[in-house]
């Protein structure tokens, strides 16, 4: 990882704050509750201001160290980084994420760190903590994801369930949680991101029960795209 350090100056919300060198940081595999931040019609997710203030509360004017494993920087221009609070070492993601007040969020350019946080998250999900005890960051439930998608389609979300059959056609390949590919919840990868998945093999979650995050969207039932490994993993 390349490093650097600042002191923090302005939090903005629950994943994002000011550096005393004007650098703005987001902080890299998490996605804490949104809040409008001038967004017309953008209502507050819940517990969007208990991200907020925790994360003042972790950093705000404590010098911090930056660990840049991945893409460096985000389309908006933001720097992408794990935040190490000094003296002490703490790790800023992974206060977040063991206080319930995020969710992991990884790139397929920017996964470093991936395994710790995940298993920060299932502890805080299994104590029920923060947005974990929330009906808003529930996880779904893939065989009923169709009759119960109202309000979800374009939302990021964690969705578990068992893969029922792998089938690759062209350009896609396509995990099926269902019976009828046409209405069933369904996961997609494309073509250009079948390499990252040389290691694990995607036939290889036939039959497995899985956990996978993502977006939303609506192709022939629900379906959620996923883009590098680290989106879905395999709790039996």
């Amino acid at each position: 990882m390349r490093e650097d350090h600042g002191v923090v100056r302005d939090v903005t919300d629950g994943d994002t704050l000011t550096l005393d060198t004007g650098v703005v940081v987001r902080l890299a595999g998490i996605q804490a509750p949104k809040l409008p931040l001038r967004r017309p019609g953008f209502k507050p997710w819940p517990l969007a201001d208990e991200a907020r203030i925790a994360l003042q509360e972790l950093s705000r004017n404590q010098m911090v160290q930056l660990g840049i494993g991945g893409a460096r920087t985000d389309r908006h221009g933001r720097t992408l980084a794990h935040l190490y609070r000094q003296p002490d070492g703490m790790w800023i993601q992974g206060e977040m994420l063991r206080r319930g007040l995020a969710r992991v969020y990884t790139f397929s350019d920017n996964h470093a760190l991936a395994p710790e946080m995940l298993a920060l998250e299932r502890e805080a999900r299994a104590a029920k903590r923060g947005i974990w005890a929330h009906d808003f960051y529930a996880v779904r439930h893939a065989e009923n994801l169709a009759e119960n998608l109202d309000g979800l389609e374009d939302s990021f979300q964690l969705v578990q369930g068992k893969v029922l059959k792998f089938v690759k056609i062209s350009d896609y390949m396509f995990l099926n949680f269902g019976a009828d590919y046409k209405t069933d919840f369904t996961v997609v990868i494309d073509r250009k991101d079948w390499p990252r998945f040389v290691a694990t093999a995607p036939e290889g979650y036939t039959g497995r029960t899985v956990s996978v995050r993502g977006w939303i969207e609506q192709w022939n039932g629900p379906m959620l795209r996923i883009s590098h490994p680290e989106q879905i993993e395999v709790l039996e």
